[in-house]
């Protein structure tokens, strides 16, 4: 694993907004409070919205009813890989209009690899494990299935997510692998949230910058619980592999992108899982975005900080390109 550093948001603009943090509701409550999404770090920044690509929108039939899937682009070629996304927000925000999930598949999009960005149902009102994850399953089988139709390479479709949609990723992929089905060439995971309790990132964080952060972009023990056990349904000690997966084995799984970031309390569960990859002998690319908070994607999206981010990734797929 060789990491790969960029600079990013400067931490002055979370020290700027570090008040109107702590005034709002904390943590996983403040994700419960904004369904649209999670708030972004700079929201006076002017933004660029993005390519304009072509998209058009299909249906899968999920085991829980109609899976909603947004598709950008058209292929480049026979060759041409393709992108099966999940939107981040903690399991119960957010959706495939997230400018974290919008903006990263009309950028992909316009170099030539189609996005389908799949609108789980949100961990809330009820909902739990394993609705969300089979909602996921639901998008990438009808992605494999369509495959040929949509002008793709069904052997060239990856996988991949922000937050808890890299959490729905690994666990799909996961699932793929005891159900002898076939896996995505490969998985591209931005922080996922892959362990109920965070371990702590190496060589510490900076907590002068850390104090500063906006609350909801800091992750408590007790946040880390909250989302796991709202999304299991139940106890965290309930919750099988594929809905908490990095405790899982995860030998078998294909070759893995992870985007890291520097400021980000969940960066111990990005990097412990790289190194169970490694252990695993499954091949890894790991980029830490410096001076980038959880998030990253999103805050950053439609500004140049974030094109190293969006660099890393649309490299990591064209390398699934056939030779």
């Amino acid at each position: 694993m060789t990491p790969r550093t960029e600079p990013a948001a400067a931490s002055a603009d979370a020290t700027e907004t570090a008040g109107q943090g702590e005034a709002s509701a904390a943590g996983f409550a403040e994700y419960l409070a904004s369904p649209e999404g999670p708030q972004f770090l700079n929201p006076d920044a002017v933004r660029s919205p993005g390519p304009d690509v072509p998209i058009r929108t299909a249906t899968a039939d999920g085991r829980h009813g109609p899976v909603a899937i947004r598709i950008y682009g058209e292929p480049a070629g026979t060759d041409s890989p393709a992108l099966v996304w999940l939107h981040g927000g903690g399991f119960v925000s957010g959706s495939v209009d997230t400018p974290e999930s919008d903006y990263l598949a009309r950028v992909l999009a316009s170099r030539g690899t189609p996005v389908l960005s799949v609108d789980y149902r949100l961990a809330r009102d009820g909902v739990s494990f394993p609705i969300p994850h089979d909602d996921a399953l639901a998008g990438w089988f009808w992605a494999r299935k369509n495959a040929v139709s949509l002008g793709l390479d069904p052997e060239l479709l990856c996988l991949g997510g922000a937050g808890a949609g890299g959490n729905l990723a690994v666990g799909a992929a996961l699932y793929l692998i005891d159900a002898g089905k076939p896996l995505p060439a490969r998985l591209l995971l931005a922080y996922p949230f892959l362990h109920a309790e965070l371990p702590p990132p190496a060589g510490g964080l900076d907590q002068e910058v850390m104090a500063g952060l906006p609350r909801h972009l800091r992750f408590t023990l007790e946040d880390c619980i909250r989302t796991a056990e709202n999304y299991v349904g139940g106890p965290v000690s309930m919750a099988p592999s594929y809905a908490m997966p990095g405790y899982a084995d995860p030998a078998g799984l294909p070759p893995t992108a992870l985007l890291a970031c520097e400021y980000d309390d969940a960066r111990g569960s990005t990097e412990q899982f790289a190194a169970a990859l490694e252990r695993a002998g499954v091949p890894v690319s790991y980029f830490l975005a410096e001076g980038a908070v959880h998030g990253h994607l999103n805050h950053t999206a439609g500004l140049p900080e974030g094109q190293q981010a969006l660099d890393f990734l649309a490299k990591e797929l064209a390398a699934a390109r056939r030779a």
